[in-house]
């Protein structure tokens, strides 16, 4: 089996057609997981899958609700010798026009949540969503997910690539991860195991899926006040970053000293177009779907952005969206 944790690549390519039809063009089938209520089906679109709202079909998708269903799902695609690769929001996903091969698995379903006030610790499966956590939290007294309110992700993918704002991140409060591994077994994973840097983990590429998450967060305070912090940060996001078209929030990793968006923004590509992708006029790191964009125009897009800022800057700006599927045979 080869997972795939949907890994960043640098885009350098240009002169790209768009024209070519999407890969695995069949009928649709489904298969009926044994001894679960879980089925598999093929063709899925997973343009609704991501927030861009772009990208091909995938050959098989699943979207189980359980660990046990999850466990069935990874089986079957070790049976079939399909390659795996999971989503969760798809908050920070670009999908290849052309699609993905083999298994998708679908871990937003993964849901649960407990709040631990003798120990303040947080245990919550993977397909929780972080701003609806933050939220929890706030209205419960507890500090410490503040900073992760306009995070549009999942736990599990916030785990995977040790998603941040405001100063703070996930590896600031992990305690352990459960994870499933290849074999089919869970095994819990230590914040020294995860091997935390800016915005990445050693879980990215990985052969393993995040389950569920142990975060530390303080118990005891007063809701109010936390919710007022939980406000401002939402605000903030409001007011500096653009949420009126879709988009996967930052395109690319700040390389210090700079900002991503600043570089971009000083070389003159505030509101540039391809097709339907355009550089947002409110923060220059998001790519916005305009209307009717292809996932082939953005990756022409993020080649283009870090073509001229290389030219002005001689920095080659690093994706911090994940790119999945054939972006070079697709466009």
């Amino acid at each position: 089996m080869t997972t795939f944790q949907a890994a960043a690549h640098l885009c350098t390519v240009s002169g790209i057609n768009c024209n070519q039809p999407p890969a695995n063009s069949v009928e649709s089938k489904i298969i009926k997981l044994p001894g679960t209520d879980c089925a598999i089906k093929s063709q899925v679109s997973l343009a609704s899958y991501t927030s861009y709202r772009v990208g091909g079909p995938a050959q098989w998708c699943v979207a189980p609700r359980n660990i046990e269903t999850l466990q069935a799902s990874v089986e079957y695609g070790q049976e079939q010798e399909l390659p795996i690769t999971v989503l969760g929001a798809g908050s920070n996903l670009l999908v290849s026009d052309r699609g993905i091969p083999g298994l998708v698995i679908v871990t937003k379903h993964l849901r649960h949540s407990h709040f631990d006030p003798s120990s303040g610790r947080l245990t919550v499966a993977a397909g929780e969503s972080i701003p609806a956590l933050a939220w929890a939290a706030a209205e419960l007294g507890w500090s410490g997910l503040e900073w992760a309110v306009g995070i549009p992700g999942t736990v599990g993918g916030a785990v995977v690539m040790n998603a941040g704002a405001h100063n703070a991140c996930i590896a600031d409060m992990f305690v352990s991860a459960e994870v499933l591994l290849p074999n089919g077994t869970l095994q819990t994973l230590s914040l020294e195991e995860l091997g935390y840097t800016y915005r990445t983990s050693l879980l990215q590429g990985s052969n393993s899926i995040v389950t569920q998450a142990t975060l530390q967060l303080t118990p005891g305070g007063d809701p109010a006040e936390i919710l007022a912090v939980t406000k401002q940060h939402k605000q903030h996001r409001l007011s500096t970053q653009p949420y009126d078209k879709p988009s996967c929030g930052s395109v690319f990793r700040n390389p210090s000293p700079y900002k991503a968006g600043w570089l971009i923004e000083q070389s003159g590509l505030k509101g540039y177009k391809i097709g339907g992708a355009q550089v947002a006029e409110r923060h220059a790191n998001f790519i916005l779907n305009a209307g009717g964009a292809r996932a082939c125009d953005i990756f022409n897009l993020i080649s283009h952005i870090q073509h001229h800022v290389q030219e002005h800057w001689s920095i080659l700006l690093e994706p911090e969206v994940k790119m999945i599927g054939e972006f070079q045979a697709a466009c």
